[in-house]
């Protein structure tokens, strides 16, 4: 994967003013030899960008490269994308499924919402994770060896179930969203009974908190048709919690990545993969300009779209891309109220909380991949375990597939260090005799997937640009017009 500079504009979009007001799909495989081009041009409305690239992501796709532009009420975007292991999408149902999901609203009557399964064997759309008629627990608190082990606990002590759901860590604080049943066959849990359960999680929680001072949270919440996506909330969770304002200001960006070649930025960004951000005000066309770069890794666009979104900031445009091992991202935004990000604290605060998004998702430990036979306390048996033999969660997703709960959990030390393997064949040889299987999982190499071929970068225009000097720049602004005014054809 490549980091292009400098604006695309797709040539072969079809012409937006033949279809306006109807949201358009298009999946090319034809333009791009090493990856599937998924073009959307839509509408502008708010948190479409999000939703579309939600949606990419939970089809366990990856977007290695991204280019988005959305001025003048309308919205146009370029997603390239592989599977997992780096092929292009053959799978003739899934270009409907991608239409159709995008685009409901202007679907109506055109029978059952679709279903599709990844290449990872997730099932989207129905017959997937339903979880409309689970409880949903959700709390923030101080991380603390045994936390989920301890909440857990409370749970079947009082016949709760948990079905699926995630937990985080960072920065000291951990948040959670833990779908609960009365039974492992998904029997909804009694109105009644939502309090006492929040009152006794609340009760665990705060037996620690009382001593060490620290701010918690938690709460019950009722079944309910579309939630908000579980990943999304608990970004919204955490960044409540003020997770991000632990630790020293972010590192502005090194400006030079973003205009010099890729093989000379592959060489000097070899080590330096921490996550960095700069915020300039781009007065003269009323933008903040954000650029990022960080670690390369799976769902980073979604983690970064959902901070944007949910600090109320509008993305116009962007471009999105890697050199070697670091992702390179940069936006020009601006807040729903048509401000800028005008001062110094809201610089400082909004590049804290753009990192913060990186990291809660960072991958540390070691990761584990746990099945069993779904059952009542199934996750409180696992975690004990896990606390006996000194070891401690930094992330962990649960889900069911079938009749089997898989799980992923992410495992360091209770100092924090990392886990040595006899600690590993320890705890498997342990939760064998409960019937729970647990093997080591082990990422690939690199990432993003190794493709057919290359992608070479197009020439950067020579000419002088407005500042602050930016890898859109002027030639991003030469095409608004077109953009703004009559949806034509947009060639770089």
């Amino acid at each position: 994967m490549k980091y292009v500079s400098g604006p695309y504009f797709e040539p072969d979009f079809d012409p937006v003013l033949d279809r306006f007001g109807t949201p358009g799909v298009v999946i090319d495989n034809e333009t791009r030899e090493d990856c599937t081009l998924v073009k959307v041009d839509s509408v502008n409305r708010d948190g479409v960008l999000l939703e579309m690239v939600q949606l990419l992501t939970d089809l366990d796709l990856v977007i290695s490269k991204s280019y988005i532009s959305s001025d003048g009420g309308w919205l146009m975007d370029v997603f390239h994308v592989t599977d997992q292991i780096g092929r292009k999408l053959t799978d003739p149902s899934l270009p409907e499924f991608i239409q159709r999901a995008l685009v409901p609203f202007h679907r109506p009557g055109s029978g059952p919402s679709p279903r599709f399964t990844t290449c990872l064997g997730n099932v989207v759309g129905p017959g997937g994770p339903d979880v409309s008629d689970c409880a949903a627990l959700e709390f923030t608190v101080h991380d603390r060896p045994g936390l989920l082990s301890s909440i857990t606990s409370v749970l079947v002590d009082n016949g709760c179930h948990v079905a699926s759901g995630q937990a985080w860590t960072h920065n000291g604080r951990a948040a959670g969203v833990l779908y609960v049943t009365a039974t492992a066959d998904g029997e909804a849990l009694h109105p009644s009974r939502w309090a006492r359960i929040q009152r006794l999680v609340n009760a665990v929680v705060d037996a620690r908190e009382n001593v060490t001072g620290e701010r918690h949270w938690v709460s019950v919440s009722e079944p309910v048709q579309g939630r908000v996506h579980t990943e999304r909330r608990l970004h919204q969770l955490m960044h409540d919690d003020r997770d991000y304002e632990s630790g020293p200001a972010p590192t502005p960006v090194d400006e030079e990545l973003f205009s010099m070649g890729e093989k000379a930025a592959t060489a000097r960004t070899a080590r330096r993969t921490e996550t960095r951000v700069s915020i300039d005000s781009w007065e003269e066309r009323g933008y903040a300009v954000v650029k990022m770069t960080s670690r390369d890794r799976p769902r980073l666009l979604f983690d970064t779209v959902c901070a944007l979104t949910d600090m109320l900031y509008v993305v116009f445009h962007a471009t999105v891309g890697s050199q070697g091992p670091l992702a390179i991202q940069e936006y020009y935004i601006r807040h729903k109220d048509g401000r800028t990000v005008d001062s110094n604290a809201e610089r400082q605060k909004v590049s804290r909380c753009l990192v913060a998004a990186v990291e809660r998702r960072a991958t540390h430990g070691v990761k584990v991949e746990v099945r069993a036979a779904d059952r009542s306390g199934l996750l409180s048996d696992f975690t004990r375990v896990l606390r006996e033999h000194g070891l401690s969660l930094l992330r962990v997703e649960l889900k069911r597939h079938k009749d089997e709960a898989v799980g992923i959990f992410y495992l360091v030390t209770d100092t924090g260090g990392e886990v040595r393997a006899e600690a590993v064949h320890a705890v498997r040889a342990r939760v064998a005799e409960m019937s729970i299987s647990l093997d080591m999982v082990k990422d690939a190499p690199g990432w993003p997937p190794v493709r057919k071929t290359s992608v070479p970068a197009p020439p950067v225009a020579g000419q002088a640009q407005e500042r602050p000097r930016s890898s859109l720049g002027s030639l991003l602004w030469s095409h608004l017009g077109k953009l703004s005014n009559n949806f034509g054809y947009i060639s770089s």
